[in-house]
């Protein structure tokens, strides 16, 4: 029978916090929660946030201050100062009535290669005279106000980097540290035993960035180190390339010898790099992968290229949407209004992994189940006027995805108990398009009311990492039962397709086990599309039930007591920052006489099972 890949571990942290146990989803519908399920999420925030409870008990002051400095909202420092973003202002100088520009310096400030137009004299001290007979260009450091002031920023005072020896990572790579070491500790399973159960080859890591590394320790640091008046250091190039969330995760927290890479595909390169898992995964090329992205983008550079473009909420935009309000500032907690009128996204930063096992390796290490998915689908737009409009990809990926979802559970479930994770980017064009890509879908598979979220709302968008977001968002729902609302919006915009489709504003409760499967959808730049539908854990769990048995899923139950055990100890130490994030530099580090190797077997220092090397090609009989 099919191997099926199993969610068995997710983790990460984004504008709503720490993604383990369902805290960042909790941190958005926390106003419905009960009072003791919403403590346990408002500790995990004052544990990121560095906020220290009198007593043990968190003020009613402290509790705002959480909500207030979580989600979207004004950039603040460190990231940088939206009134004060630096940059160098090109000042043309010029000699007059043939008097020469005159100014000194140092000499060792002297250029390395002069202008023409300069004559340098030299004066005491180390100092020259620059006179200027002719024109030259200067920049000069000025300061800006950025025209874009909100985003999806990690929770104030939650550092990556202070957590572990970060030795100038990119702060994309502390997330992945970050995120990926709270994705496997949230297992309940020790690596070491996952390890010691799978062949070293058939561990896949698939993680990456879309925007790669572009703060100043990576690729924005070798771009503008120069221009600057700085240096590049040995680092930049190195640390700022896309794929290397996964080689991070490999080398420093699992120490991965399996399947790797990472498949970049715009806002869609969660799902590009998830296809690749379950593919491994059901071709038995991995009985376990993790799969996940981490983006950094809230920095001026990154922000003024979207900018540019037209594609963000700028503050004079954000007030002439509010003009009815008569507001004198910028909401920017509502920045993000997914199918409403609105004007623009909301750039963010995330990092979000899943762990995924075949679905013999969790019967026999008892792992929690939360979802499974079966298949994700890939597919670009054909000819396009503009590498940045949309197509006609998307309309194929998110119906291949309710077939099989119709497939596997029937057209009932499809009808009556599914949702649809959204991209909803919040620009006018998304709104129309994508609405009517889903609408379309919905009416074709008898869909009267598909309930759509819209999670970008809360959290902004993270580019190669949105449907992190709404993967961790989906399990959240499964476990809780709450579809958060889309709750910055006013009504849908009048161009909105909607006759199929549920946009609410309000929290949405479906019960938990009531929802059967979700569509994830993302719609990424240049024609990068692609959706996966996602089973809820209770389907999951059916389908191995009947895979195995009655008599081997009651004693895999029992198997997964003592790991949802410490899988919650584990949310306890986090809770009361007691966790730090698994970072292995310099450990175990192999080389060629760690070996023993023949024509059968790899056999790899410790590791515990060997690499098979009896592999018969499917084209071995062809000669």
């Amino acid at each position: 029978m099919a191997r099926i890949p199993l969610i068995v571990g997710f983790g990460g942290v984004n504008a709503a916090g720490r993604g383990s146990f369902h805290h960042a989803y909790k941190r958005m519908v926390i106003d419905q929660l009960s009072d003791a399920e919403a403590d346990k999420t408002y500790q995990s925030l004052a544990v990121l946030m560095q906020i220290e409870a009198a007593g043990g008990v968190l003020s009613a002051e402290q509790k705002q201050y959480m909500l207030d400095h979580t989600l979207i909202r004004r950039i603040e420092e460190p990231w940088f100062d939206v009134e004060n973003v630096s940059f160098n202002k090109k000042v043309p100088l010029s000699s007059v009535d043939e008097q020469p520009a005159s100014f000194t310096t140092r000499k060792r400030n002297l250029p390395e290669s002069l202008p023409a137009d300069w004559q340098v004299t030299e004066l005491e001290g180390g100092n020259v005279r620059i006179d200027i007979r002719g024109k030259s260009d200067f920049l000069l450091p000025s300061h800006r106000v950025s025209p874009v002031q909100s985003a999806g920023q990690l929770p104030t005072g939650f550092n990556p980097g202070k957590l572990y020896a970060s030795r100038s990572h990119p702060r994309g790579l502390q997330m992945t540290v970050y995120g990926a070491s709270d994705a496997v500790n949230s297992m309940g399973i020790d690596w070491q035993t996952v390890s010691n159960h799978v062949s070293p080859d058939l561990i896949s890591v698939y993680a990456g960035s879309a925007m790669a590394q572009l703060d100043p320790d990576g690729n924005g640091g070798m771009m503008s180190a120069r221009l600057g008046g700085g240096r590049v250091t040995s680092k930049n190039l190195a640390l700022g390339l896309p794929e290397m969330p996964a080689d991070f995760i490999n080398a420093y927290v699992l120490g991965s010898l399996g399947n790797t890479g990472s498949n970049t595909g715009a806002c869609a390169t969660f799902l590009y790099n998830l296809r690749q898992a379950v593919a491994d995964i059901q071709a038995g090329r991995a009985r376990v992968a993790v799969v996940g992205s981490s983006e950094a983008p809230i920095t001026p550079d990154v922000i003024d290229g979207y900018a540019a473009m037209g594609a963000l909420a700028t503050d004079k935009e954000l007030l002439e949407l509010d003009a009815h309000l008569g507001l004198s500032e910028a909401n920017h907690r509502r920045a993000c209004r997914p199918f409403s009128n609105n004007c623009g996204f909301t750039i963010a930063e995330s990092s979000q992994y899943i762990v995924l096992f075949d679905d013999e390796l969790a019967m026999e290490l008892g792992a929690s189940v939360h979802g499974a998915v079966t298949d994700v689908f890939v597919n670009a737009d054909g000819h396009k006027k503009s590498i940045s409009s949309p197509g006609i990809g998307n309309y194929v990926t998110v119906a291949k995805s309710l077939a099989v979802a119709r497939s596997i559970l029937g057209d009932e479930s499809v009808q009556q108990r599914s949702f649809v994770q959204a991209h909803g980017t919040s620009t006018p064009q998304n709104r129309v398009t994508e609405s009517h890509i889903l609408n379309e879908a919905a009416k074709a598979f008898g869909i009267e009311n598909w309930h759509v979220s819209a999670i970008k709302a809360y959290l902004g968008h993270s580019i190669g990492v949105s449907s992190g977001d709404q993967m961790n968002n989906t399990l959240g729902i499964w476990a809780h039962g709450i579809i958060p609302g889309i709750h910055t919006i006013e009504g849908i915009a009048d161009d909105v397709c909607s006759s199929h489709l549920n946009f609410s504003s309000e929290h949405v409760e479906v019960g938990r086990g009531s929802m059967d499967v979700a569509i994830l959808n993302a719609k990424g730049f240049g024609g990068n599309n692609a959706s996966a539908p996602v089973l809820a854990p209770h389907i999951a769990e059916r389908m191995l039930a009947k895979k195995y048995g009655a008599d081997a899923f009651a004693a895999y139950q029992q198997r997964n007591e003592a790991v949802r055990e410490k899988a919650q100890a584990y949310d306890a130490a986090a809770c009361q920052g007691k966790v730090d994030p698994i970072y292995k530099f310099d450990h175990n580090v192999l080389g060629g006489d760690d070996l023993e190797l023949s024509t059968e077997s790899l056999k790899v220092s410790g590791y515990e099972k060997a690499i098979d090397l009896t592999v018969k090609s499917p084209y071995a009989d062809m000669l």
